[in-house]
């Protein structure tokens, strides 16, 4: 297991540079990737061309609802749809959506590699050195700069062992 370096994006990037920069870190991140879950809520009309994986998000979450009567408090088929990165067609949900949404993660066997909120203006991940070089390859025949990913730093620790004191890794 290598050692990961975390990196944020950086605030301000247009919006369709973003969206490649999200999705050329899921692609960099996949093999690493076991569980994923997203929101599929968003502060902005979802893009034309990401509305099928929409629809397969939502299909997937009322196909995951439990059977039976619902409770008088319907759960929100919208929020925190589970997906299998593993899964070819699962993975394009998430490359489609996690650029767009206002909350999608992804994690592997060492904890959260991924984490993308506000509607594609946040994105945290954790790398390891070849992932992190693969990535810059990636935003290079983008032709967006490596800068767009800043190292994180923090006050010690891992981001999110900051932000979820009570899960203690």
């Amino acid at each position: 297991m290598s050692a990961r370096t975390e990196l944020l994006l950086r605030p301000g990037l247009p919006s369709p540079a973003a969206a490649h920069a999200h999705r050329a870190a899921l692609l960099v991140l996949r093999d690493s990737l076991r569980t994923a879950h997203l929101d599929a809520y968003s502060d902005e009309p979802w893009p034309a061309d990401v509305l099928p994986s929409y629809e397969h998000a939502l299909s997937l979450a009322e196909t995951a609802a439990p059977p039976g009567p619902r409770p008088a408090k319907r759960r929100d088929l919208g929020m925190g749809i589970d997906l299998d990165p593993r899964d070819d067609a699962h993975f394009t949900v998430l490359l489609d959506l996690a650029p767009h949404t206002i909350s999608a993660e992804a994690h592997g066997d060492e904890g959260p590699l991924f984490s993308a909120s506000d509607t594609g203006t946040a994105l945290w991940i954790a790398v390891t050195p070849a992932q992190e070089a693969l990535l810059g390859e990636r935003l290079d025949a983008l032709g967006i700069p490596r800068t767009v990913f800043t190292p994180h730093e923090g006050r010690g620790g891992r981001f999110w062992d900051r932000l979820l004191p009570w899960a203690g890794r």
